[in-house]
């Protein structure tokens, strides 16, 4: 495995060893589900997350994300499941596709079963990773605290924020400028505009304020 860069903001083992600190959640996911992890899978998210037109959605965002959840996992009713659902939540990203988590659910259902795992299990995952499409509010603790850490970016510390739109907008190049800045400011205000950005109170009391005022900033308000 190769390092993500900037994969810190989550606790030192992610600073100190990002490769290591991957391996382990991946084990520890599947553990949590009684099944041995499938080195081979873990190596194509990997790839996936390095694909060269990812700027943003990459094994930064991912490493980010999963420090973020590590602390919160035992607060989850099903921890594998929210843990393997983070993996795959961006294995297929493509901005020209609308469907890209759909897809990349239908990956990680055909995973579960092909380890033997309940129909069951595969559907709560595939639900938890289409509640990473931010269309509604997360129902449920499993998928509140799986998407407050996927929004945990906007929270990050200025410089990190001030990075994250430099990759969004890299991986949006294919959009006019004019056009990009109308469709970012309306996704943003979105955001801002609900009555909480995190649904839960770990993330709200340690994210909700700092969120805020990186959004505002960010929109010139």
């Amino acid at each position: 495995m190769h390092g993500a860069p900037g994969v810190c903001a989550g606790g030192s083992d992610w600073c100190a060893d990002p490769d290591a600190a991957f391996l382990r959640s991946w084990q520890r996911a599947w553990h949590a589900l009684e099944v041995a992890a499938p080195e081979p899978v873990l190596q194509q998210l990997l790839q996936s997350y390095r694909q060269p037109w990812r700027h943003y959605h990459t094994l930064q965002h991912l490493g980010e994300a999963l420090a973020l959840l590590e602390p919160v996992l035992c607060q989850t009713v099903h921890p594998g499941e929210v843990e393997l659902a983070l993996w795959f939540h961006d294995a297929v990203y493509d901005t020209q596709a609308k469907d890209n988590e759909a897809r990349s659910a239908e990956w990680a259902v055909s995973v579960l079963r092909e380890q033997g795992l309940p129909d069951a299990v595969a559907q709560r995952v595939h639900g938890l990773i289409m509640a990473t499409c931010h269309a509604a509010s997360p129902a449920g603790i499993d998928a509140q605290l799986l998407v407050d850490v996927d929004l945990g970016i906007l929270a990050a510390q200025p410089a990190r924020f001030a990075e994250y739109e430099v990759q969004v907008r890299a991986e949006y190049q294919w959009v006019s400028l004019p056009v990009y800045r109308v469709r970012r400011r309306e996704v943003l205000q979105g955001f801002l505009g609900r009555p909480s950005i995190y649904a839960t109170a770990v993330f709200r009391d340690s994210l909700e304020a700092r969120a805020r005022r990186n959004l505002a900033q960010s929109l010139g308000l």
